[in-house]
């Protein structure tokens, strides 16, 4: 298999961590309403509910650096398919709400998890000229998920199946257990080896059918990072001088890709476009809407990652932003906009979030920590991301229906206009250079 084939299968391998990401996040909007009648929730239970897979997601965000770091990234793959396995049939199969949220909290575990490893691997195998768009193949994944999770969603809702809920968390099974199979495949990590394991010979082998062109710099530039940093490496080095703005960029760019309202969007779409006067099958069509205008988006940032570059998309995301929240809260305060108009306002946030945020959010987290740190940057990264996803998504329902959606996307929106000035201000660009390349430079900037 020539190079470039094979590093793209090992690529859309570790890439399908972002599928069951993906389908996993959107499945629940298809059954959370259904689960509420059931067992009878209040608002507060129904969004702990809803929201129990991303405090899940948290921890797994979290603590996932930890297993990568000291046993692999390819041991830690395999395991989050297991997790996505086991939550996806106990969810379907669960008689009452704790034995449901249980099992969707160890689907969070897999989620979170994925988020920190699945990126950092592909990064530590691509050739320097296609690693954003190779890493970035996991954030196509996640709204390729998305969208089937949806269309699933909206097939299973409509056949008039008795529990069909169960049903709709039920077949992610299948994409877990292939999965789960394919990782077996994939080499090891070839920074890791070097990183943790000193085996240069496996590392250069790897590295020759991945990135050949780049195999002796990657691979002496890796040597001499893995000096540079010594001791005994954990998350409190995040925190050192040296390394404090490179994490600082980390979590600004996953605080803010939370505070778009993106999983808002995501998780209740439906009760969105219901609360806005849209019939509940419209609203169930609208959602396979945002999934196709969110593949077709990815796709589109995909192609334009390692020509723009990371900061030119981010800025076209921002500017989209701000104009879509600022039309969906005008619309919702009752501005002169009919309620038709809703769905479109949406699809052009969705549009703006997947050429700027959702295209370059891995892509960025993965590449400004050094080797020996990645994993820790990676959690910190995706940690940050998740827990504000998890708080967003439980409040939701809540100050919904106490504020009213307006001033949600308001809020949204004025988010949006600080991380415009963010990253024209502070944001450096990472196209086209290798990892150590990349934390050369920042180091010089940092100290």
């Amino acid at each position: 298999m020539q190079p470039k084939h094979y590093v793209l299968f090992l690529s859309v391998t570790a890439a399908l961590g972002g599928f069951l990401f993906g389908f996993d996040t959107a499945v629940i909007s298809g059954a959370e309403r259904d689960i509420q009648q059931l067992w009878q929730l209040s608002d507060l239970s129904h969004g702990l509910a809803v929201a129990i897979a991303l405090y899940g997601t948290v921890i797994g965000a979290l603590f996932g650096g930890i297993p990568a770091d000291k046993y692999g990234r390819k041991a830690s793959l395999l395991w989050i398919g297991v997790f996505y396995l086991v939550s996806a049939v106990g969810s379907a199969l669960a008689n009452d709400v704790n034995t449901f949220m249980v099992f969707r909290f160890i689907g969070g575990l897999g989620v979170g998890a994925s988020s920190v490893v699945a990126p950092m691997y592909i990064s530590e195998i691509a050739p320097a000229k296609r690693r954003g768009m190779l890493v970035a193949l996991y954030q196509f994944n996640i709204v390729l998920g998305i969208l089937v999770a949806y269309l699933s969603n909206y097939l299973i809702g409509t056949a008039n199946l008795e529990e069909a809920w169960r049903w709709m968390l039920g077949v992610e099974a299948i994409p877990a257990l292939i999965y789960s199979i394919l990782i077996v495949k994939v080499p090891k990590s070839p920074r890791w080896l070097i990183a943790k394991r000193m085996d240069i010979a496996t590392a250069r082998e790897i590295l020759t059918r991945t990135d050949p062109e780049g195999v002796e710099t990657a691979i002496n530039l890796a040597i001499e990072e893995a000096k540079t940093v010594k001791g005994n490496v954990g998350v409190s080095m995040l925190f050192r001088s040296k390394f404090r703005t490179i994490s600082l960029m980390a979590f600004l760019i996953a605080f803010f890709n939370q505070l778009s309202g993106i999983n808002a969007i995501i998780y209740f779409a439906p009760r969105i476009f219901e609360s806005a006067g849209i019939s509940t099958e419209d609203a169930l069509l609208s959602t396979i809407g945002i999934g196709l205008m969110n593949l077709v988006a990815t796709m589109l940032g995909l192609f334009l990652i390692d020509k723009l570059g990371r900061k030119k998309l981010m800025i076209i995301g921002s500017l989209g932003y701000v104009l879509f929240l600022s039309l969906m809260a005008y619309s919702y305060f009752g501005g002169a906009i009919e309620p038709d108009w809703l769905p479109f306002f949406v699809f052009g946030f969705v549009a703006s979030h997947a050429v700027g945020q959702g295209a370059v959010i891995w892509v960025f987290i993965s590449e400004i920590f050094p080797n020996e740190l990645r994993a820790f940057g990676q959690s910190l990264g995706s940690f940050t991301h998740w827990i504000f996803a998890a708080l967003i998504a439980n409040v939701f329902p809540f100050v919904a229906n106490s504020f009213g959606a307006g001033t949600i996307f308001a809020f949204f929106a004025v988010m949006m206009v600080l991380q415009l000035i963010w990253v024209l201000t502070r944001m450096p660009e990472t196209k086209g250079r290798s990892l150590e390349e990349i934390q050369l430079d920042l180091q010089k900037k940092v100290l």
